[in-house]
């Protein structure tokens, strides 16, 4: 028995803000050549109107996919979120519409480790504002507050993938590494985990922050944690854009407490590389401004496009949802011989017996079937040795609590 495959060419993909090119080539190697590609992000009215068709879409930082988005794509199967964040996304929205979201959580952390540990050292040596000075004819040549990074402390907040490999760099290059994580973590090499956050910043010389934007994390960097930061530390944030509170911030650089920061991610980012960047951290000569590259290697870009875009692939190919954020993970085997039904429904009880009832009511043998589920949602993927299939789908959408169903592929006699 063979299989009758859906048509590749007519799955829509649409790729924004200049995805790296790996994506197009990982995707067309997996059969998917109806690729649309844009250099920008769009806005939500643009949005709206580019998702009437678009089977799956994928998007860096800076698109929004919000609630009222997802409203006017029925025939959106998932996103790809090709960096580390899915923030940009209302994840929730997503799974209550059967919409699972992928993104690549470790796929750029050597190229943000390595950024890192770069501003540690320019800042340790007051590089910035020796640059700025020279800039405006200035020859700024002393020794004075210019130091090695050799015996100084590195405090890291945040000891994920990120943190723990900017600990073992900064370790190799003789710096004292302490960390400080709301779940336990085991240390790599000499690193030294410390009770709390307060603790962690009162004992570094450079505090790095590499933790997530939740509701706990907002503004986690304000006027007193600054003011428990030894005088004359370094501040670097290259994690999200609301962990730290940006004018407590400016004021302890006018203060001179914080002697430098480096900083990557802001509250409020420009929506495209043509509208100007305002912040009040402009104009402070001993502050390094990026514009959200840590991640932006050539390296980091070519393995998240070919992450995303594979993890795109196999669920439409086969509806692994490994790794989505929002979605209960489900790893499958290619199983081409049979039929396979995909069926997302809210997390009720007695949905897959009436699952099962269609199959059996229409003597059909379920072959093999796979289940998870979360809080919200429930997915269950059937593969059923039958080739007749027709009005299953529309049967199965009638049962109570059905979010989405999709036919992968169809046997055939």
């Amino acid at each position: 028995m063979a299989s009758l495959s859906l048509d590749k060419s007519k799955i829509h993909f649409l790729l924004l803000e200049g995805i790296h090119d790996g994506a197009v080539e990982a995707l067309a190697a997996l059969g998917y050549t109806n690729v649309e590609r844009r250099a920008a992000s769009l806005s939500s009215s643009q949005l709206k109107a580019a998702l009437g068709k678009v089977h799956f879409l994928g998007i860096r930082s800076r698109t929004q996919v919000t609630a009222a988005v997802l409203e006017q794509a029925p025939r959106l199967s998932a996103i790809g979120c090709f960096c580390i964040g899915t923030n940009q996304v209302d994840t929730a929205a997503a799974q209550a519409l059967g919409i699972p979201v992928f993104n690549a959580p470790f796929a750029n952390t050597r190229s943000v480790a390595e950024l890192v540990l770069a501003e540690v050292i320019l800042l340790m040596r007051g590089v910035p504002a020796k640059n700025a000075q020279a800039h405006r004819g200035q020859w700024a040549k002393t020794a004075q507050g210019a130091y090695e990074i050799r015996g100084k402390r590195l405090g890291i907040a945040g000891y994920g993938h990120i943190g723990s490999q900017l600990g073992v760099l900064a370790e190799s290059l003789g710096m004292r590494v302490c960390y400080y994580d709301v779940e336990h973590k085991l240390p790599l090499g000499n690193a030294r985990p410390v009770a709390d956050l307060k603790s962690l910043l009162g004992l570094s010389d450079v505090v790095s922050l590499h933790v997530p934007a939740t509701p706990e994390t907002y503004n986690m960097i304000g006027p007193r944690e600054l003011a428990a930061m030894p005088r004359g530390s370094y501040l670097i944030n290259a994690s999200r854009g609301t962990v730290v509170d940006i004018d407590a911030l400016v004021k302890a650089l006018q203060t001179e407490h914080i002697a430098g920061a480096a900083v990557d991610v802001f509250p409020t980012e420009p929506e495209s590389n043509d509208d100007e960047f305002v912040s009040p951290l402009r104009g402070f000569d001993n502050v390094l401004i990026t514009p959200h590259v840590g991640g932006s290697t050539q390296e980091a870009q070519q393995n998240i496009a070919e992450e995303v875009a594979v993890k795109l692939a196999r669920y439409s190919d086969n509806g692994s949802t490994a790794s989505a954020v929002n979605f209960p993970e489900v790893v499958l085997p290619d199983n081409y011989e049979r039929s396979r039904f995909l069926h997302i429904h809210r997390n009720e009880p007695g949905v897959l017996e009436r699952i099962n009832h269609v199959f059996s009511s229409n003597k059909m043998n379920i072959a093999a079937q796979y289940l998870q589920t979360t809080t919200n949602i429930g997915y269950v993927v059937m593969d059923v040795e039958d080739a007749d299939v027709d009005g299953l789908l529309e049967q199965l959408r009638q049962v109570p609590g059905t979010l989405r169903v999709r036919l992968l592929h169809q046997a055939e006699s």
